[in-house]
């Protein structure tokens, strides 16, 4: 398939509320440095606004970022901006709150509930935007999440945000945030070979609850970390079991594609947001979106 027939309209759509996007979309993590959580060497400005603008090309119309996302000199949101505004109609723009870093990069506590509006507002004003089109709620351990999705709800009143959603939850959270207000996605950790559907720890009883109660709701489930598997932040190992290799070879793909196509096959409410700097690895990705596993080979992938 040549590049200019790959389009991530291939993977089918899904509605985040009332915005229709493709399954297949793009993650700016990566965009602004090589280390984990963007603490490595800065990316290449002019680089990682090709890889965006490119990604549109192909049809992508779901980005998701977040204004935590930055290295010593780039910042996600400032390239998202660069690179796209004035924004295409069609574009959905994902952002989250909750974790925040100061000047330095170092970690802050996690933000209060009369914080986020702060942080919303920082997201605007990198974004160039009067409103945000999706905001997820990150959060940490199996807490209450009502006093903050409450917060986040009520600037949903206010006009600052259109949708919201949740992130790292397990299913008693998801359940406490919709009796609060609409919730359009979840964005949880989720892989092959790493289905900790219930949140980064995968351990609290969840499994793959949330995905399903997803699908049966019409939600959204949106798994990061879906082709880096348990390498998470630091980006995926160089060994791929012999089934995924196999399956790979078979399709005359990568394993990284089979991994995302996997991700996709996993409900038609599942959408996929792989993050590269790289632009031949962005076309690989959206690529994969029109990538068809049989039922023996999903049943081999475990």
């Amino acid at each position: 398939m040549t590049s200019e027939a790959i389009n991530a309209a291939a993977a089918g759509t899904w509605r985040l509320g009332d915005l229709t996007v493709n399954r297949l979309g793009f993650g700016t993590m990566r965009l602004t440095g090589s280390g984990p959580f963007n603490l490595g060497t800065p990316s290449d400005r002019a680089r990682s606004i090709g890889v965006l603008r490119r990604a549109l090309d192909l049809g992508v119309n779901h980005i998701d970022t977040a204004a935590f996302y930055f290295s010593s000199l780039r910042s996600a949101n400032e390239l998202v901006n660069s690179a796209l505004a004035p924004y295409p109609d069609d574009l959905v723009i994902v952002t989250k709150v909750g974790p925040g870093r100061g000047p330095s990069g170092e970690w802050l506590p996690w933000a209060r509930p009369d914080q986020l509006r702060g942080q919303v507002e920082e997201n605007l004003r990198q974004l160039g935007r009067d409103h945000l089109d999706v905001v997820n709620l990150r959060t940490h351990g199996r807490h209450s999440i009502a006093e903050h999705f409450g917060a986040l709800a009520e600037l949903r009143e206010a006009g600052l945000i259109r949708h919201l959603g949740v992130s790292d939850v397990g299913p008693e959270q998801l359940a406490e945030a919709q009796a609060i207000a609409p919730v359009v996605c979840v964005q949880n950790r989720y892989g092959l070979g790493m289905k900790a559907a219930d949140g980064d720890g995968g351990d609290d009883g969840g499994g793959d609850d949330v995905l399903r109660i997803c699908g049966e709701q019409g939600i959204a489930f949106v798994p990061f970390f879906a082709i880096a598997g348990e390498g998470g932040a630091r980006g995926a190992g160089d060994t791929d079991d012999a089934e995924v290799l196999a399956v790979a070879r078979a399709h005359g793909a990568t394993p990284a594609q089979i991994r995302l196509a996997w991700t996709l096959h996993c409900g038609p409410h599942v959408l996929a947001i792989p993050g590269t700097g790289d632009p031949d690895h962005l076309v690989e990705n959206v690529a994969a979106g029109a990538i068809r596993l049989s039922d023996d080979e999903l049943a081999r992938l475990v």
